[in-house]
C-alpha cells in the first residue's frame, strides 16, 4: 500500500491502516524522542502523544516533502511542548561555566568521544538537564538554527546559543569522565 492510500485509509478510520502506519514509523520516532527524553519510558510516552497528534492532524499533511519528515516534526514538536509545559525545566539554568577555548575543547572531546559507543554518548546526552538536552538536540542533531530554536522554545537566540555552549561543555566533562573510567579499566584489565 502506498503512502497516499495508507493516509486515506487512516482518514477513513480503518483500524488496520492505523496499525500499519504506527508500525511503519514507531521505531524511528522512538529513536527521535529518546534524544529529548530523560529515559526510554518518557520517550515512549512522547511517542504515544506524538502519534495521537499525527492521527488528529493527518488531514493536514499535504504530500509536500516526506511523510516521515512530517511525522518526525510532529514528534519533535510534541517533545518541545512537553518541556514548555514544564517551564521551570526550561528556566533551570545550570551554574555559569566559562567558555574559553571552546573550539580546542571540542576537538579534544571529539577525540575522546571516539572511545565511546553511540549508545554511551546518547546516554550522556540524556543526562543533560531538559533545557540543555532539548537545545543540543534541536541544534546539533536536528539542524535547527538558533532563531528557530528560540521561536520553538520561547527563549531568546542568545539564550539558545548560551544553552548550546553550556550543553557542549557539560557533555565534554561527562565524556572526559567516561573516558578516564574506560582508560582506568583498560589499564587494570577490568
Amino acid at each position: 500500500m502506498n503512502e497516499k492510500d495508507l493516509i486515506q485509509n487512516c482518514l477513513d478510520g480503518n483500524e488496520k491502516a492505523f496499525k500499519a502506519f504506527y508500525h511503519l514509523f514507531y521505531g524511528k520516532m522512538l529513536n527521535a524522542c529518546v534524544r529529548y527524553a530523560r529515559d526510554k519510558e518518557e520517550a515512549k510516552d512522547l511517542v504515544q502523544e506524538g502519534f495521537l497528534r499525527v492521527f488528529k492532524n493527518l488531514e493536514q499533511y499535504d504530500f509536500k516533502g516526506s511523510l516521515e519528515g512530517w511525522v518526525r516534526r510532529v514528534m519533535v514538536n510534541t517533545a518541545i511542548n512537553h518541556y514548555r509545559k514544564n517551564a521551570k525545566d526550561l528556566l533551570n539554568f545550570m551554574e555559569e561555566e566559562k567558555v574559553l577555548r571552546l573550539e580546542q575543547q571540542d576537538e579534544e572531546a571529539s577525540d575522546e568521544a571516539s572511545l565511546l559507543t553511540a549508545e554511551q554518548i546518547l546516554a550522556l546526552v540524556q543526562q543533560l538537564t531538559p533545557t540543555y538536552r532539548t537545545v543540543f538536540n534541536l541544534s546539533v542533531v536536528d539542524g535547527y538554527s538558533h532563531k528557530e530554536i528560540a521561536e520553538l522554545l520561547g527563549i531568546t537566540e542568545s539564550t539558545s546559543r548560551s544553552n548550546l555552549v553550556k550543553a557542549r561543555l557539560k557533555l565534554q566533562d561527562m565524556v572526559n569522565t567516561e573516558t578516564k573510567k574506560y582508560s582506568t579499566r583498560v589499564a587494570y584489565g577490568k
